[in-house]
């Protein structure tokens, strides 16, 4: 449908898609106040729960997915509604910038300022300083990942409490892991859609995708630096029955690394942080789902962390599939596994 809407000129492909996914606005909340406002120019949307609590609250901020091309305040409404009043927390939900308009760091440079902002007036929405979480699912806990690094040395603001990486995109090296080719065609999220995200985000175009598919934009000597952290044999047994093939990548391509190198920054790539970086980390929250591109990224990001000494709760969903608590309560029709995932992250918070 979209491609047909291009071909006619009528619109992009893009702005087809993020109309379909845009969300309706919901009405009023009788348990939240919700407001629209801006955080160092970034405009988000704040829930806070209307009963008196005891003391200050969690609070929690949201990034939304959708391969930092798709999303948006509407589209995230009913799940950010839903953390905030199980969790009885002060939820921050950020719209930051798109690709491929905005290329990055622009979405991470948003999430971060937003946060800081946050960290810096917590007493202005009733939050403990001690509390704070960021949190985001697919592209968002990417963001989370990016900027709970970023803030992991920061002596000037309050420490975040914990980061919620639900299913999160971390690497761009290797589009080959087990959960690559298990689930290379497995909706909502098909391997090359997740290198055309990538891709969009990081040069605000797709080309050299086949390229990089492939594996031939990371030259050797990064390849074997990046081995230890980046491989199949960091995946537990258990996730490989489904079957993989032991590839190779093809032949390194200079011109095409020129063109991406940036893939190997830690802000768009957190898996490739270093360890310095990676024991400073709040204590953790990973959900995978078995039928996920994505879910070897978070296998090898559980790992990093509790090598480092993270603690980490890791909630494994047998029969989720990319994208599904987006889907929760989603024009009437829910995944039941998707609810059990958000409410282990409900459970999650109210542990902290």
């Amino acid at each position: 449908q979209g491609r047909i809407l291009e071909k006619t000129g009528l619109c992009s492909h893009i702005a087809f898609g993020r109309y379909v996914r845009q969300g309706r606005k919901l009405g009023l909340d009788p348990k939240l106040f919700i407001q629209d406002l801006q955080f160092n120019e970034v405009p988000v949307r704040v829930y806070q729960p209307k009963a008196t609590s005891d003391g200050p609250r969690t609070g929690i901020l949201f990034f939304h997915g959708g391969g930092w091309v798709f999303g948006s305040l509407d589209t995230y409404e009913k799940v950010c509604r839903y953390l905030s009043r199980e969790s009885d927390s002060v939820v921050v939900s950020v719209q930051y910038r798109l690709a491929p308009e905005h290329k990055y760091p622009a979405a991470y440079e948003d999430c971060l300022n937003a946060t800081q902002h946050f960290l810096q007036h917590l007493e202005h929405y009733g939050v403990d300083p001690a509390r704070v979480t960021v949190c985001g699912d697919s592209a968002g806990g990417n963001l989370a990942a990016a900027v709970s690094q970023t803030l992991a040395g920061s002596s000037e603001l309050p420490k975040l409490r914990a980061q919620i990486l639900i299913y999160p995109g971390l690497q761009a090296l290797d589009f080959n892991l087990p959960s690559y080719q298990q689930n290379r065609g497995v909706p909502l999220l098909f391997r090359e859609r997740a290198a055309f995200f990538a891709l969009l985000y990081l040069k605000g175009n797709a080309l050299y995708m086949k390229e990089v598919l492939e594996g031939a934009h990371i030259p050797p000597d990064m390849r074997l630096k990046y081995r230890k952290w980046v491989s199949p044999d960091n995946i537990p047994e258990e996730f490989k029955v489904r079957g993989v093939k032991p590839l190779n990548p093809t032949d390194f391509v200079a011109e095409v690394y020129e063109t991406v190198k940036r893939v190997c920054e830690p802000n768009l790539c957190p898996l490739l942080a270093e360890d310095s970086v990676v024991h400073q980390l709040p204590e953790s929250y990973i959900l995978t789902c078995e039928y996920d591109v994505l879910r070897d990224d978070g296998l090898l990001y559980k790992k990093r962390l509790e090598d480092n000494g993270v603690q980490v709760t890791w909630y494994h969903l047998e029969d989720g599939f990319h994208g599904i608590i987006s889907l929760f309560d989603y024009c009437g029709f829910s995944f039941p596994s998707g609810k059990r995932g958000l409410d282990s992250i409900v459970t999650f918070i109210k542990s902290l």
